[in-house]
C-alpha cells in the first residue's frame, strides 16, 4: 500500500528533451513563471490555514471554550506535528511531483479548518490542529524544491526572497479579512471562511502547477541557464548528498538561529492580538489591524532582501542578517514598551518588525541553508532547518501559553494578565537567534 502511495506521489520520468531552441524557451518561461505564481500564491493559502486560530483565540478565550493553557498545547500539537512533517516531506520533496504533493497538502488542511469550525471539545481541538500541522508542512519544501529546480543560482535569491513574501499574504489575509469576519460572525467562522477559501486555492494550484523541467521535456536548469556553481556537476545520489546536510555543522547552527528566531516570531503571531487586546485595551479588529502592518511591509523586506544581496552583496546574506536581526530585537522591545492609546506608534513599529522579519525569514529560515547545500538536497536542508523552527515554536506555544496562564489575576471580577514573564522569553530568544545566524559567517556555498 505505501509502495502505491509513494508511486502515485512520485516525481515523473524524464521525457525526451524538445528539439528547437525557441521552443524549449518559450515553455521554459512559460512554466517557470506558472510554477512560480503558483508557489506563490499557493504558499500563501497555507498561511491562512494555518493562522486562523490567532484569530479565533481571543474571542474563544472570552467565551470560556478554551484558556491560555489549553490554546498553548493546541499551538503545540500543531508546531510538534509541523516540525517532524517539514523534517520527513523535506527529504521526500526532492523525489515526488510537487504538483501533487503539495495540492494534497492544502487540500487537507482546509478540510481539517472547517472540522473545527463544527467542534467544541477542547481533545478534539488539539487532533485536529495537530493534523492541520502535518498537512501543512507539505508546502514549503516543495516551494523550494521548485525553487531549484526552475531557477538557476543566480535567480534563486531573488526568487527565494519574492516567494517568501507568500506568508505575508498569507498573514495580510489572516489579520484583515478574517479578522473582520470573525468580528461579525462570531469565532467558528475564523476555521470556517479560511478552510473554504483554501479548497478553492488548492484546485487552482492543481491546475497551474508543474513539476520539474525534466518531466515537461526540458533540460535542468543549470544547463538552460549555463550556470553551474561547479565546472564539473556532482554526480553523487541524491541520498549521498542528503546525508551531507546532516553532517554540515553550519547547516546545524543555522537551525538554532532560525529556533530562537521562530520563538519570537510566533509568539508575536500566536499571542500578539492576544496581547494588544489584554495589555493595550484594543478590540480584535483594532489589534489585527495593528498585528496586519507586519506582513504587508514585511512584504518589502521578504521581496528586496534577496535581490539585494545577491545584486550587491554576491549572494552572501550574514551581514544583512546580522543588522537586521539587531533591529529586530529592538522592535520587540518597542512594541513592549509603547503605550497604550497610540496605535499609529504600535502601527510603525509592527511594520518595521515585519520589513525585518520578512528579510530574516527568508534567510535564516531557509536561503542560507540552500546556499551552502547541493540544490539537489534543497528539500533535505529546508527540513533541517524546519524541524528546529517548529520544535522550538512547539515549546513557545507551551510556555507562553503557561506563562500567561499562570500569571493572570482576578481583579474586581475581571481577569487581568501579566505578560511581563513571557515577553522576557521573547525578546531574550530574538537576542540568541543573531547570535547563533553570526557564527556561520565563511560558510560557503555549493553547486
Amino acid at each position: 500500500m505505501f509502495r502505491r502511495i509513494y508511486g502515485t506521489f512520485k516525481t515523473g520520468a524524464d521525457k525526451p528533451l524538445l528539439q528547437g531552441e525557441a521552443a524549449i524557451k518559450k515553455m521554459y518561461e512559460k512554466r517557470r513563471w506558472s510554477v512560480f505564481l503558483s508557489i506563490t500564491l499557493g504558499y500563501g493559502l497555507f498561511y491562512v490555514c494555518r493562522l486562523s486560530l490567532s484569530i479565533a483565540k481571543k474571542p474563544m478565550m472570552e467565551a470560556g471554550i478554551l484558556d491560555a493553557k489549553q490554546f498553548g498545547i493546541m499551538g503545540s500539537a500543531l508546531f510538534i506535528t509541523y516540525a517532524f512533517g517539514k523534517f520527513f516531506n523535506g527529504f521526500l520533496a526532492d523525489r515526488l511531483n510537487v504538483k501533487r504533493f503539495m495540492s494534497l497538502g492544502l487540500l487537507v488542511s482546509a478540510m481539517a479548518n472547517l472540522a473545527l469550525g463544527f467542534n467544541h471539545l477542547f481533545i478534539f481541538f488539539v487532533i485536529l490542529w495537530g493534523i492541520n500541522g502535518w498537512f501543512q508542512s507539505m508546502g514549503a519544501a516543495p516551494s523550494v524544491v521548485s525553487i531549484a529546480q526552475w531557477f538557476s543560482d543566480k535567480e534563486r535569491g531573488t526568487r527565494y526572497g519574492i516567494w517568501s513574501a507568500s506568508h505575508n499574504i498569507g498573514g495580510a489575509i489572516t489579520y484583515v479579512l478574517t479578522s473582520v469576519v470573525v468580528s461579525a460572525y462570531g469565532w467558528r467562522w475564523g476555521f470556517w471562511a479560511p478552510g473554504l477559501l483554501c479548497v478553492l486555492g488548492a484546485i487552482v494550484f492543481y491546475l497551474f502547477m508543474f513539476d520539474r523541467p525534466q518531466v515537461c521535456g526540458l533540460p535542468p536548469i543549470a544547463d538552460y541557464k549555463n550556470d553551474h556553481a561547479l565546472k564539473t556537476p556532482r554526480k553523487e545520489s541524491t541520498w549521498e548528498l542528503q546525508k551531507e546536510v546532516l553532517k554540515n555543522p553550519a547547516v546545524w547552527m543555522l537551525g538554532l538561529a532560525s529556533a530562537f528566531f521562530y520563538i519570537t516570531r510566533y509568539a508575536i503571531e500566536s499571542w500578539g492580538i492576544v496581547y494588544l487586546g489584554y495589555a493595550k485595551g484594543y478590540s480584535t479588529i483594532e489589534a489585527g489591524s495593528i498585528i496586519s502592518s507586519s506582513p504587508i511591509i514585511g512584504i518589502f523586506g521578504t521581496v528586496s532582501c534577496g535581490y539585494i544581496t545577491d545584486r550587491f552583496f554576491g549572494g552572501r546574506r550574514n551581514f544583512v542578517t546580522l543588522v537586521l536581526g539587531i533591529l529586530f530585537s529592538i522592535c520587540v522591545v518597542a512594541f513592549v514598551l509603547i503605550p497604550p492609546g497610540y496605535p499609529l506608534f504600535h502601527v510603525i513599529c509592527m511594520g518595521t518588525y515585519g520589513f525585518c522579519l520578512g528579510a530574516l525569514l527568508t534567510f535564516i529560515g531557509g536561503l542560507m541553508a540552500v546556499d551552502i547545500c547541493s540544490k539537489r538536497a534543497a528539500g533535505a536542508a529546508m527540513g533541517v532547518i524546519g524541524l528546529f523552527s517548529y520544535l522550538a515554536a512547539a515549546a513557545q506555544d507551551l510556555l507562553s501559553g503557561y506563562l500567561i496562564e499562570s500569571h493572570k489575576v482576578i481583579v474586581d471580577g475581571a481577569t487581568v494578565y501579566n505578560f511581563k514573564p513571557a515577553i522576557i522569553f521573547w525578546i531574550g530568544a530574538s537576542v540568541l537567534s543573531f547570535i547563533f545566524a553570526a557564527t556561520v559567517w565563511n560558510a560557503k556555498h555549493k553547486d
